[in-house]
């Protein structure tokens, strides 16, 4: 169950201490995840990185509240301020899931439709977001139109449109091919830039994870557990060749000593 932190001026947006989530069946027990501590403050872009099966889109549920963490873990969220995950969450999946039948536009109106907000102000700004990822002009169109890299987003317009104070993003750009999801992360890095909110990212990518992170969470697999914390001191705005970098470098080396593949 999420709870709220108590309001203060330095309390994290999120506060995760010792959380491990445990899934029973037919008289089985498999722990998903465990030892997942961090903080998240707001404005935060944190990565999650880890090999498949590793927990982090457990983590992500947890934080949605669509799991609920095992009991005697600390899962705070909000920052002392009202938190609502039906609300204030948006998500971002590996697939676009765009509806065939809806315009793109649509497309991105389509939790404000859900959570019943003025259809005027929101496709304003439905039509604000489209121009913010580079959309603008395609508002018309159907997903079979654009482009995968197009279609993830439509798909990041479509979680910031009724503004949540949150956005998961579980492996959005794992199905595009290498160079546009290059592009892509530079417009994740703008994007969030210029829209501010809190984003927690998952991937299995090591370079990705420094390349996007403001800070960067380590899970490993067999027994899945968090093995490592820490603020990735690269500046922003970031470009590709930032990769090419001793530092950059120096970090990738940290998760791969923590993965078990120095």
């Amino acid at each position: 169950m999420i709870t709220q932190t108590a309001a203060t001026g330095s309390a994290p947006f999120i506060h995760l201490e010792n959380v491990r989530k445990t899934y029973r069946g037919r008289g089985k027990e498999f722990v998903a995840v465990s030892n997942v501590t961090f903080d998240v403050y707001e404005g935060d872009l944190v990565s999650l990185v880890g090999p498949s099966g590793c927990g982090k889109t457990t983590v992500l549920k947890i934080l949605a509240d669509l799991h609920s963490a095992d009991d005697g873990c600390k899962v705070e969220i909000g920052g002392g301020t009202p938190f609502t995950p039906g609300r204030d969450v948006g998500m971002v999946f590996q697939q676009a899931l765009l509806l065939k039948w809806r315009t793109i536009i649509d497309n991105v109106l389509l939790p404000a439709d859900i959570l019943g907000l003025p259809r005027k102000a929101a496709k304003a700004r439905a039509r604000d977001l489209l121009a913010m990822v580079g959309l603008a002009g395609f508002e018309s169109k159907y997903p079979y139109e654009l482009s995968g890299g197009m279609q993830q987003r439509a798909a990041i317009a479509r979680a910031l449109v009724h503004d949540p104070k949150l956005i998961l993003m579980d492996e959005p750009f794992g199905a595009l091919d290498a160079l546009t999801r290059e592009k892509m992360n530079l417009e994740m890095l703008r994007i969030w830039q210029e829209s501010r909110k809190t984003i927690l990212f998952v991937t299995h990518s090591i370079q990705e994870a420094v390349f996007l992170g403001s800070r960067c969470a380590v899970l490993t697999a067999g027994p899945a557990r968090m093995a490592d914390f820490f603020e990735i001191d690269l500046p922003f705005p970031r470009a590709l060749d930032v990769k090419t970098t001793e530092k950059f470098g120096d970090y990738t080396k940290r998760i791969y000593r923590q993965l078990g593949m120095d």
